[in-house]
């Protein structure tokens, strides 16, 4: 078996910012294991992916429970690679995890509850082979659980040191008020929120990138690629085989690959092609690009092969937008919805 050693100059390639007001610090551009980490896809071809990241300066890592398929067998591909190649850098990795989305039957397998995360929190390190990970979230609100119950859930996770900081996911601007009001009374402040945000789902910038400053929050944006709408695949109408909508995953819905939504893309393309960007480069420069203190902390971006990867690296070099072109841009990316994180959550409050 071969030794892994990581490059000497991995932090050479990288800037890292703050998460909101905490000592955790992250790259502008993180890794996703969501889509490319389960038992579909090849084991080997997962640990290219993730030795090249950590090369690259890539060190935080993003999971939830559910990431498969089979929901879990991410978080179990991840310790193997650990076991083999990541271990000895475990205090450079920032691992992070979540619980909220549906494992299994009964009503202790979803939600927001003390049981579900706590006890999802234990079989998730379980299956890392980890004593604790770095960031623990509530995947989702609950309406159906006490807010102050699941904010308990989290200053639990961190003061039984089964997470070193707590954070939550797709929470609305209201809510996220209120978490967080919670969180700090409990001193356990929250530092950190990950939302969908994307050229075609702008919700965040309603309020909830707002709320996120003033809580002093950073931000990890998901999906910056709108499930994949935002690259080169679908130009021309078709469905690839082996893409998302062909082979029917969950992040798809059968409205997504309308006409309208195609000639957003095309525009938008048009544009990333006189930036000298890929579509994709530029959707991801587009949610880091500069807000002030609205600013997006990292994007997480999925990679199917260490060429994906690095080519989506280099987004970071080119987040500067003239004024012109941020115009351009406002013309097409407009909310397609495509948010479905929506529909088994709490109201956008």
């Amino acid at each position: 078996m071969d030794t892994y050693v990581a490059d000497t100059d991995r932090y050479e390639h990288l800037e890292y910012r703050s998460c909101g007001d905490s000592g955790l610090r992250l790259p502008r551009l993180s890794l996703g294991l969501w889509q490319n980490f389960g038992n579909d896809r090849s084991f080997e071809n997962q640990r290219r992916i993730l030795r090249r990241a950590f090369d690259l300066g890539v060190f935080h890592l993003d999971l939830a429970n559910n990431y498969g398929p089979p929901p879990g067998s991410a978080e179990e591909n991840l310790g193997r690679i650990l076991a083999r190649d990541l271990g000895r850098y475990r205090d450079e990795l920032v691992i992070t995890t979540k619980a909220g989305w549906t494992m299994g039957p009964g009503p202790h397998q979803q939600g927001g509850s003390r049981k579900y995360l706590l006890s999802s929190l234990d079989r998730s390190l379980a299956r890392m082979g980890l004593d604790y990970v770095d960031v623990f979230y509530s995947h989702r609100p609950d309406p159906d659980t006490p807010l102050e119950e699941t904010m308990l859930a989290l200053h639990h996770a961190v003061v039984s040191g089964r997470a070193m900081y707590a954070g939550i996911s797709s929470y609305g601007p209201s809510l996220t008020r209120k978490a967080a009001a919670i969180m700090r009374d409990l001193g356990t402040p929250l530092v950190v929120h990950q939302p969908s945000y994307s050229m075609l789902n702008r919700w965040v910038e309603d309020g909830l990138l707002e709320a996120t400053a003033d809580e002093k929050m950073g931000v990890v944006a998901f999906s910056p690629l709108a499930q994949g709408l935002l690259t080169d695949r679908y130009l021309d109408g078709s469905v690839p085989p082996g893409s998302r909508a062909g082979v029917g995953r969950p992040s798809w819905r059968d409205n997504m690959l309308t006409d309208e939504v195609l000639d957003r893309v095309r525009g938008l393309n048009r544009i990333a092609l006189e930036r000298g960007q890929t579509l994709a480069q530029m959707a991801i420069s587009w949610v880091l690009r500069d807000r002030g203190p609205r600013t997006v902390t990292t994007a997480l971006v999925g990679a199917s092969s260490v060429e994906q990867l690095e080519q989506n690296l280099k987004a970071v070099d080119s987040t500067e937008f003239t004024e012109e072109e941020l115009r351009d841009i406002d013309r097409w990316a407009i909310n397609s919805d495509i948010n479905i994180w929506w529909g088994a959550t709490a109201s956008k409050e």
